[in-house]
Order: structure tokens, then sequence, then C-alpha cells
């Protein structure tokens, strides 16, 4: 019995997690109360856009202007957090969450919560959105050694999915409570729950102040001469030829923006491509649309869809320590690819049943597979790059997943909109088995170039 304790505790990870330095745990932890927040925003969005009045194709395009504006922020903030400091973005970014859900519990205005949700941290799909993602997992990985990374990663996506779990049962039965016993109207109770959004984005920026320096980019490594200062002239040519004014601004600028190598930009275009077919599938159908689309064809009432999705992401979670243990077994690209496409045909078939029950077995068997992907996907860029490309290469790819995910709620809006939505879970499904078809082709050529990063890590 302890042999097999023990196997397990190794197989899952947990020996990883229990090792992990205090700076993992804290942000291990941030990432389970950012997601919490997400998943009860993510239950009542449509609903709360829909019944200030607003049309589903109009709630479509409000998503996807709020994806377009989660780009912008993100691109900027992950191209220089390691120049800026990763702390101190996190804690920015933390800040925004919370200024978003202010806004949201204060005001119906359309327009102002388009705003709100662009320039702060409104996530319409109950993933992640904005700059926390690629940091953290940039930290994760420089404070955890290669052979355990892809446990470790499994066991920060683990705490995201456990998030939204939570955040998504307690959201459904905090508002029928309140609406049923409490006679509260709908739009009451849901600006009830973005107080609570912007409360734990307070709470998160108080856990960002507790990391440690470890969390911010080691310097490289350069070789010193004992007689490097007689070396060097201390000027050029006789005389001083720096600039003051406009070019010490200019390099100023150019010492926030990332240094990639050839490679590393070769291998961005490569995965860009199809990461960005993935995600245009994904978008749509974001968790936001699935929740309406129980809501309007099977009447469920928000706590039965709280429920719903508690399970759903509990199970995703529990998924994602099976996939840590198949990764050490297949390879990290096998698994990505092996283990999505069951889900996609899930996704496909999901508006098939008239029969809410069926409907639901085909959700939580999707959700059985569907993110067993994530973790090995990021060990992947984790180990293709180099540790000072890490925060920018996983910040590209996230925003140009991003920025393609974007195009989906507003098509997925109009389908519903003329009664055809339907539609958008078939595209979402055909297509990302399209993709993972697809991806093996690509990523072995991926797979050189993690081998041969090793060599120059050693020397970064």
């Amino acid at each position: 019995m302890v042999t097999v304790l023990t196997k397990a505790y190794h197989e899952v990870g947990l020996k990883a997690f229990v090792e992990s330095p205090r700076d993992v745990k804290v942000l291990c932890l941030q990432r389970f109360v950012r997601l919490a927040a997400y998943g009860a925003s993510t239950l009542i969005l449509v609903l709360y856009l829909v019944d200030l009045g607003n049309t589903v194709d109009k709630t479509g395009l409000f998503m996807t202007l709020t994806l377009v504006g989660d780009v912008v922020i993100s691109l900027i903030l992950t191209l220089v957090a390691d120049k800026l400091g990763r702390r101190r973005l996190l804690a920015v970014g933390s800040l925004l969450m919370a200024a978003s859900g202010v806004v949201f519990a204060i005001t119906g205005n359309f327009w102002i919560l388009l705003l709100a949700s662009m320039v702060g941290v409104i996530s319409p799909s109950g993933n992640e959105i904005g700059p926390f993602k690629a940091i953290e997992e940039s930290i994760v990985s420089q404070l955890t050694p290669s052979m355990d990374r892809s446990s470790m990663l499994a066991w920060y996506t683990l705490h995201g999915t456990a998030g939204v779990a939570v955040g998504t049962i307690s959201c459904g039965w905090v508002v029928r409570v309140l609406q049923n016993k409490n006679d509260w109207e709908p739009v009451q109770t849901y600006r009830l729950i973005y107080a609570a959004y912007a409360a734990m984005g307070i709470l998160k920026f108080c856990m960002c102040l507790a990391l440690s320096k470890a969390c911010e980019l080691e310097p490289p490594k350069t070789p010193s001469h004992p007689d490097n200062d007689e070396r060097q002239p201390l000027l050029a040519n006789g005389h001083d030829e720096r600039q003051p004014g406009r070019e010490s601004q200019k390099s100023m600028v150019r010492s926030l923006q990332p240094s990639l190598s050839t490679e590393t930009r070769s291998l961005i275009l490569k995965l860009g491509v199809l990461f960005a077919m993935d995600s245009l599938a994904s978008g749509l159908s974001p968790a936001s649309w699935v929740i309406y689309f129980f809501h309007s064809k099977f009447g469920l009432e928000e706590n039965k869809l709280g429920s719903l999705f508690f399970v759903t992401n509990i199970v995703s979670s529990a998924s994602n320590l099976v996939a840590s243990s198949l990764a050490r077994r297949i390879g990290l690209v096998k698994t990505m690819v092996f283990t999505h496409a069951p889900a996609s045909i899930a996704l496909a078939l999901l508006p098939v049943p008239g029969n809410v029950v069926i409907a639901m077995a085909l959700l939580l068997f999707r959700a059985s597979t569907n993110s067993m992907d994530q973790a090995p996907r990021q060990a992947f860029l984790a180990a293709a790059v180099l540790p000072a490309e890490r925060t920018s290469v996983m910040g590209i790819i996230n925003v140009i997943k991003t920025m393609s995910q974007s195009v989906g709620p507003v098509i997925t809006g109009r389908l519903a909109g003329s009664g055809k939505f339907w539609v958008a879970f078939v595209l979402a499904g055909y297509q990302t088995v399209e993709d993972k078809a697809q991806a093996t082709v690509i990523e072995e050529e991926g797979r050189e170039r993690e081998e041969g990063t090793d060599g120059r890590q050693e020397t970064s």
C-alpha cells in the first residue's frame, strides 16, 4: 500500500509541488483566486448583459471587443515585464482587475462596461486573459528544474481549473438564494458578484506583495576579466560621444524591448499559426456562450448551471494530473494532439441531443480531455526558448491566441440571434480536430529547437 501511494505521489507530480519554492505556491494560490473570480463572472456575464437590455448580437460584439482590448494590454505588459519587473506588473494587473469589477458593480451603461472590460480584466470565457498567465508561467518555469517542469505546470493549471469550479458553483448558488429567498432582482445579484470580483482583485494584489526577488529575471552570466577595466577605454576617440535628450530616450525604449533570437522568431511564427487556428475555433464556443446555450435551450437556472460547470472543472482539474504522467511516457507533442481531438468531437455533437442529461454527458466527456494539452504545451514552450525569452514568447503566443479567439464571440452572437446557435459548436469542433491533426508536423520542428536550447541555456 505504501509503495502504491509513493508511486502515485511521484506520478501525479505532487512531490514536485510540495518541494517547490514558496513563490511558486503563492503564484498557484494567486491563480486559484483569479480564476475563481473569472468563473463567477463567466457564469453571469451573458445573462447580465442580456438583462440590461442588450441583444445577443451586441453581447457577442462586447465579448469580441473585450478580447481585442486584452490583446493590447497583454502585449504591452508582457513585452516589458522582464525589464520593468514581473512582480510590479502582476500587481498592476491585479489593480486593473479590481477596477473593472467596481465598474461592473455600479453601472449598467454598455459603453462604460465595454471600456472597463477592455482596459481592465474581465474574462468572457472563464479562461486566462490579461498579462498574468505568461508572466506567472515564466516564473514557475524559472524556479522549477526542467525534469519537474511539466508536473509543476500541471499543478499550476489545476489550481486554475479548480478556481473556476469554485467560482462557478459559489456564484450560481449565491445568485439563486438571493433571488429566491431575498427577492433580489437578477441585475442586483449580478452586481454583487462583480463587487466580490473586485475584492478578489485586491486580494490578489496583496498576494503579489508577498512574492520575493527570486521571481525576477536572473541577469545573464557574463565572463569577467581581472583587467577588464584596463581593457576598456574611458572615452572613445578621446571624448564622450554620448548624446543627451532624444538619443537617451531612444536607448531607454530599446532597453525595454525584448531581445529574441532568430531561431525563436521562427518558432513563434510556426507555432503562432497553429495556435491562432486552434484559438479561432475555441473562440466560437467560450464558456459564457456554452452557459447561455444550456440556459436558453434547457432552461437551467444559475444554481444548476453553477453545479454543472463546477463538476466539469473538477473533472478538468483531475485530467491535468493525468496529462503530466502521460506526457512523460509518450512525449509532450503527442499528449497535446491525442487528448484534444476527442474533446473537439464531443463539442461538435453538443447541440444534437434534445435531452439535457445526454448534453451534460457530452460536456463532461469534453472536460475530461479538453485541458490536458495545456501543461505539456507550456512546458514545451518553456524548454524551447532561452530563460530570458520565456516571458516575451509566452506573452506573444497568448496575444496571438487571444486575437484569433476574439473573432469567435461576435460570430456566435450572430448565429444565436438568427436561431442557428448549433452551427457555432459544429464549426468549433471540426476546426479544432483539423488543427490538432496538423500540430505534429509543426511542433516536431520545434522539438529540434527544444533539444538545441539546452546547451545555450547553460551559458546564458
